[in-house]
């Protein structure tokens, strides 16, 4: 009955029923395993080329860029909050689709599902970002010579954020933002570690990735100012944070650091 709802002319019709149930569906991903491709196929989403909850997987698929391997997606808490992510902006740049996945149940339902029709899903807030073939030559070395001539920015940068911070690279996801964090494949999201503490359960400590655009005016001044090189860092950590819906561990601490640059800012 849903799938043929589903087909029907009126696209409205399963929209009304997808607004209601859509969550629950998704909880079938995992609950019944037997019927999850199907389940899966029901599934709608908003995307970056669509502002309403409309997008099927088999829609998205039909759209893949020639030489696309991954369905790409982000989750957030709230629409905005994933159409804002600085995670998209290479995506956006080249023009490939990216799912919002804004439902609080999608970071456990996507355990479930890992592909769609033989393509992978791919997260774009984790791990390195590999865009095979729709990424040229050209820019893969540019991405390895930044990352080795900022090799010891990014040493001074894990010693300074060794509590905050897992690592630190330079990042090919960013265009316009100085800094996001990610976390590593397979790894816990820090959405659904918030999640699980909102819901007042135990959740492991999620030590994220900070990537750093290497073209970005803040980050050119962190290897020019050293007298104030520790707050920038923390800075640029806690933005990082602020971006994708996380908060400061210590505001007060955030509001002071920034307070003290603008003190010193040129008037």
């Amino acid at each position: 009955m849903l799938e043929e709802l589903a087909k029907d002319e009126d696209p409205s019709k399963f929209g009304k029923f997808h607004a209601e149930f859509g969550a629950v569906l998704k909880e079938g991903l995992g609950e019944d395993f037997a019927n999850r491709d199907r389940i899966a196929k029901l599934l709608r989403f908003a995307s970056t080329q669509s502002d309403s909850v409309s997008v099927s997987l088999a829609d998205y698929k039909a759209r893949m860029k020639e030489g696309q391997e991954a369905i790409y997606y982000i989750t957030g808490e709230t629409l905005a909050a994933a159409r804002n992510s600085p995670q998209l902006e290479i995506f956006r740049k080249k023009g490939i689709e990216v799912l919002f996945m804004t439902d609080r149940v999608d970071e456990w339902a996507l355990n479930y599902l890992t592909d769609f029709e033989g393509t992978p899903l791919q997260s774009v807030a984790k791990g390195q970002v590999d865009l095979g073939k729709l990424q040229d030559e050209a820019e893969k070395k540019a991405a390895e010579e930044a990352g080795e001539a900022f090799k010891p920015l990014l040493e001074k940068l894990k010693a300074a954020l060794k509590d905050k911070a897992q690592d630190v690279r330079v990042t090919s996801r960013l265009v316009d933002s100085p800094a996001c964090l990610v976390v590593t494949e397979g790894g816990i999201s820090m959405q659904l570690a918030r999640l699980l503490k909102q819901a007042g359960q135990k959740a492991p400590e999620v030590k994220p990735v900070l990537e750093i655009n290497a073209g970005h005016a803040l980050v050119k001044r962190l290897e020019q100012d050293e007298a104030h090189f520790d707050d920038l860092a923390h800075i640029l950590f806690d933005q990082a944070l602020l971006a994708e819906g996380g908060l400061p561990e210590d505001p007060a601490a955030y509001v002071r650091r920034v307070n003290a640059l603008l003190v010193q800012a040129p008037g």
